[in-house]
């Protein structure tokens, strides 16, 4: 378990509580301890930054824990849990209109998959991810939404429309727009070099 996830976890137990509670203490903890890390993801994906990235986790098992009573109800936790962050990160975007870029080591650390790989090679792996994400950047609000939600957090195209409100057909088309724009970005790109 990761620093954050245990102290979210360390953040909802409250000691000694009510019997149902205790059920729904124990429901929620286990959510953090399985979807933190996803949410984290998510928030991230957009807002590339760390620290907001961990407002926004803390914030959507904030909301988890008002609306513990629904727990019983979901069919799928980690679409409900994505659609609460997803909704914040937005939320957050709209009120701030600006999203500063940081070059924080430890955000870097963060994405870069970890190995064997030399110093150099692992400075290449990190501009190209960047570069990558500018690109994505740059696709319209609609496809770089399905993209990331499909390319990031690896959802199903019924996953991303429960998401986002919207249908099946829709997510296809906008994750078939965005893969085609960004392509084409990546040739053009490459043929300037």
């Amino acid at each position: 378990m990761g620093t954050f996830e245990g102290q979210l976890v360390g953040w909802l137990d409250t000691g000694a509580v009510a019997r149902p509670e205790e059920e729904a203490q124990a429901a929620i903890t286990a959510l953090v301890q399985e979807y933190s890390t996803t949410l984290y993801r998510v928030a991230y994906s957009v807002t590339r930054n760390a620290v907001e990235a961990e407002d926004i986790v803390q914030e959507t098992f904030l909301r988890v824990l008002r609306h513990k009573s629904k727990l019983a109800e979901l069919r799928d936790p980690r679409v409900w849990l994505v659609r609460i962050a997803w909704n914040l990160v937005l939320d957050r975007k709209r009120r701030s209109k600006t999203r500063p870029e940081t070059q924080d080591i430890e955000d870097v650390v963060r994405i870069l998959p970890a190995g064997d790989l030399s110093a150099d090679k692992v400075l290449i792996a990190a501009q190209q991810h960047a570069r990558i994400l500018q690109l994505i950047d740059q696709l319209p609000f609609k496809e770089r939404e399905v993209l990331l939600l499909s390319a990031v957090e690896e959802l199903s195209t019924a996953q991303i429309a429960l998401v986002l409100g919207t249908t099946e057909s829709t997510v296809r088309s906008r994750i078939f727009r965005a893969r085609r724009a960004l392509a084409a970005k990546l040739n053009m790109e490459g043929g300037a070099r």
